[in-house]
């Protein structure tokens, strides 16, 4: 395999440092740009650094082979409106800028699944959905508007450019989805489930998403199939939400989830937790309880990945089950057990 210099945004998060890793160990020149991230290997460039400085960030691509651009803020709440749109979008126009100024061959987009949610039913969805028309959240939106941006770059330049849209994806060292679960669960805030537990939802084991983008960026070749393209990358065995969390749960010692709470008293206490949270100022901490995230409970959104699979050999490797259960003993390792 050709060994290339590549340049991870947002590395030190959960995600960007299982890409730094994944890149790394092939055998790759790697970069990583983040802001405030702790550097975690000594055979990786890492540069501290703002997406937003975009003379900084046109810099720092120069002479890189590719991009991996996965830097955001996750963020359900409607607050910090502003930092999330600045971040997001105009992180990525940075780094198209960068792309455009350096000539550089090929841009992946760490992307969302949520750029096509309405908040209804998405049952085995693929890739001809539309982007959603409505407005739900920021960071969804900021997520679409970065998504057609670099699309739209594809074809234009010098650059080959895709998009890959993981969902809820969990793993060893998450810093986001799995510590809710543990908090709630510690605290006895795990006993009601959303709803009647009969909605379907994606989850992506971490390793799942690494093997997905450095699969997508290998066959990434200006007007080659996967050139312009997005990709849903997830474990492909869609089940209910709340049942994924009890099997989580269980697994950690915790007992069943056998109560419930309707769907509308959930989304009236979110929305009472967004407006205090936004009268304090507005956090950047995800908790989970946002009406976006409440809406996700309730509702089918899974997706075939049949497109990732055709057109780069895309395969998941670990099932659900065993992600669960390799999370599990990591957290168990590590003294961070229920």
């Amino acid at each position: 395999m050709e060994k290339r210099r590549i340049l991870i945004t947002g590395g030190c998060g959960f995600i960007g440092r299982n890409l730094v890793n994944g890149f790394a160990d092939a055998g790759h020149t790697v970069t990583v740009l983040d802001f405030g991230g702790k550097p975690f290997r000594d055979d990786v460039t890492f540069l501290n650094m703002d997406i937003r400085d975009k003379d900084a960030v046109i810099d720092a691509c120069a002479g890189m082979d590719s991009i991996i651009h996965n830097a955001s803020i996750v963020l359900t709440k409607q607050v910090q409106k502003q930092m999330v749109w600045d971040v997001n979008h105009g992180g990525s126009l940075n780094i198209l800028e960068a792309c455009r100024v350096h000539k550089i061959p090929k841009l992946v987009y760490i992307s969302s699944a949520s750029a096509v949610y309405e908040g209804k039913d998405i049952e085995n969805g693929d890739e001809t959905l539309p982007y959603s028309s409505i407005s739900q959240a920021d960071y969804a939106d900021s997520k679409i508007r970065a998504e057609r941006d670099s699309l739209a770059f594809a074809g234009k330049g010098d650059t080959a450019v895709c998009a890959i849209r993981p969902h809820v994806v969990y793993g060893p060292e998450d810093n986001r989805f799995i510590p809710n679960i543990i908090d709630r669960a510690k605290a006895g805030k795990l006993t009601r489930a959303v709803g009647n537990r009969d909605k379907l939802s994606d989850f992506t084991y971490i390793s799942n998403l690494v093997d997905g983008v450095m699969l997508a960026e290998e066959h990434l070749t200006p007007a080659g199939k996967v050139d312009g393209q997005a990709y849903f990358i997830t474990n492909g065995e869609p089940m209910a939400f709340f049942d994924f969390v009890e099997d989580f749960v269980v697994a950690m010692g915790q007992p069943k989830i056998t109560k419930k709470v309707p769907f509308w008293l959930a989304y009236s206490v979110a929305a009472c937790v967004e407006g205090w949270d936004m009268l304090k100022g507005g956090t950047l901490k995800e908790t989970g309880m946002s009406r976006f995230a409440i809406k996700y409970m309730v509702t089918h959104h899974y997706y075939s990945i049949d497109k990732a699979r055709r057109d780069f050999g895309y395969e998941p490797k670990v099932s659900l089950a065993e992600g669960i259960q390799l999370t599990v003993e990591d957290l168990h390792a590590k003294g961070i057990y229920v």
